[in-house]
């Protein structure tokens, strides 16, 4: 199955979608927290959305991946989807969603590197000029809303969600050239889930004792930011690099800023809003393609243009 490698209107809105979902994901995991461990947290959030790719996978006849690629598809399960929301819940238990979103801001500095070593993808200075002004803009936008930013050791759990979302979201790249990528993700969800069971083994009974809305925050993050969201951004990944694409997490803070400011009419002020500029524009120039030289001037050089 060939990839398009390229941001295509398919590929912006599945980071789109992906990420009006994700902005939402902190708040509902915080909201949860007061009635359920970190780790039924994660199981029940992985188990629903593994249910939901299950439907899918039964209504669409898609086949699971080539049995050679199970034991990756399981690795990268394990690590991309398991390991990352055990330490983001057990971190936030602790730290501040200001800390966490900005040392998640790291994830598309990780992936480009990821992607270079293993992927042999090989990303121009503006590139990494625009990445670098992109985490600039979401630190400023971060401060300026007033969230707590401080030093806790449980800080270096979110360190660890870096590093394994990198090594998830560039290990999958290869596996969707030659599988489904409805496929591939589905995999890597059931394996997340079984290895996420033994920390949630005790959810029925604190589903028993827990309110509704406790309950309901984690339906919502089973299906719009695990299974919606997930869907829509390897769509994306699928059809662009997996530096290109994770360049637009940092877009995160600012939407969910936005999304305060439409729903819970949470003016933002002047500094949020130079740093929601700052990262636009350091989003754009991270994915600026050089102009191509004109034919001419290629014949001049003696190449052809191709």
């Amino acid at each position: 199955m060939d990839t398009v490698d390229r941001l295509d209107g398919r590929a912006l809105a599945g980071i789109g979608v992906a990420l009006l979902t994700w902005s939402s994901a902190y708040a509902a995991i915080a909201y949860a927290l007061p009635a359920f461990t970190p780790g039924e947290v994660a199981f029940a959030r992985l188990l629903i959305g593994s249910l939901c790719f299950a439907v899918l996978l039964r209504v669409r006849r898609v086949p699971l991946p080539a049995r050679r690629d199970w034991p990756q598809l399981a690795l990268l399960g394990v690590l991309g989807l398991t390991v990352y929301h055990l330490c983001l819940n057990y971190a936030e238990t602790r730290i501040a969603s200001g800390t966490a979103s900005i040392l998640i801001s790291l994830v598309p500095a990780a992936t480009a590197a990821v992607s270079a070593w293993w992927l042999g993808e090989r990303l121009a200075l503006r590139t990494w000029i625009g990445l670098a002004v992109a985490l600039v803009g979401t630190v400023l936008v971060v401060l300026a809303s007033g969230q707590r930013v401080e030093v806790d050791p449980k800080a270096l759990l979110v360190l660890v969600c870096v590093a394994v979302s990198a090594i998830y979201f560039v290990g999958q790249k290869e596996l969707f050239a030659r599988n489904s990528m409805l496929g591939v993700t589905a995999f890597t969800f059931f394996a997340g889930t079984l290895a996420a069971l033994p920390f949630g083994w005790q959810l029925p009974q604190a589903l028993g004792t827990a309110a509704w809305p406790r309950i309901g925050a984690l339906l919502w993050l089973g299906i719009a930011p695990t299974f919606v969201g997930y869907l829509a951004w390897n769509m994306a990944v699928h059809r662009a690099s997996a530096s290109r694409v994770s360049s637009f997490i940092y877009l995160s803070p600012p939407i969910a800023l936005l999304i305060g400011w439409l729903w819970l009419h949470e003016v933002p002020n002047a500094l949020i809003l130079v740093g929601g500029a700052v990262t636009i524009g350091g989003v754009v120039l991270a994915n600026a393609r050089r102009r191509a030289a004109p034919a001419v001037a290629l014949e001049a050089c003696g190449q052809a243009p191709r």
